[in-house]
């Protein structure tokens, strides 16, 4: 059994190391990262098989440089690049609007339009959209968007920086360790992260 991210997350902590620790899985990371804590890294159309399933990793830089999506009999898991009706922020972790864009365009839109898209996380508790929905409806990639326009609608966003990167960028880039000098209010919350099979 393997555990597999698509990225370094900066808003909270993997669980790759405690599964690895509990149930003996191996570590799967994309190779761009160069992660030492991973068993094994992952490059870009090179088919990873593990009994009888292939994933296809797909590099989709922008929302990380290092970011990779996962593609998988008709379906794409693709972490923080896609997600419904929207996609990650590109303003931490040498994100970049212009890559994201090509990333999500270029390559996760040229899959067939029946792919079924699994994101990393939604908002608003779905789970599933599809390529054909998304290159219709997402807001900032979908329709005609164009780079610059795609541009003015990241630069814009206004979000605040994510309260936890400091801790969760050196903590996942150690497969999920809790840093040790944490804030109190934070090492629950890192605990309960590193524990839960959807960390």
């Amino acid at each position: 059994a393997y555990t597999i991210d698509t990225h370094i997350h900066a808003d909270h902590i993997t669980a790759a190391l405690e599964m690895k620790r509990e149930v003996g899985s191996k570590i799967a990371a994309p190779a761009y990262d160069r992660l030492e804590c991973a068993d094994i890294g992952l490059e870009d159309g090179v088919p990873f098989e593990l009994d009888g399933i292939t994933l296809h990793p797909l590099h989709t830089p922008g929302h990380t440089d290092g970011h990779f999506a996962y593609i998988f009999d008709g379906r794409v898991f693709t972490g923080d690049a896609l997600l419904i009706e929207g996609c990650g922020r590109t303003d931490f972790q040498n994100g970049d609007a212009d890559a994201l864009y090509h990333s999500v365009r270029d390559k996760l839109f040229s899959l067939p339009d029946e792919t079924l898209v699994y994101p990393a996380h939604d908002y608003k508790e779905r789970f599933v959209s599809s390529i054909a929905q998304e290159k219709k409806r997402n807001p900032r990639l979908g329709g005609d968007t164009t780079i610059e326009e795609f541009r003015v609608i990241m630069n814009n966003l206004n979000l605040p920086y994510p309260k936890f990167i400091n801790y969760a960028v050196p903590g996942n880039k150690q497969c999920g360790v809790c840093p040790e000098d944490l804030p109190e209010n934070l090492a629950g919350y890192c605990r309960q992260m590193t524990q839960s099979p959807q960390g």
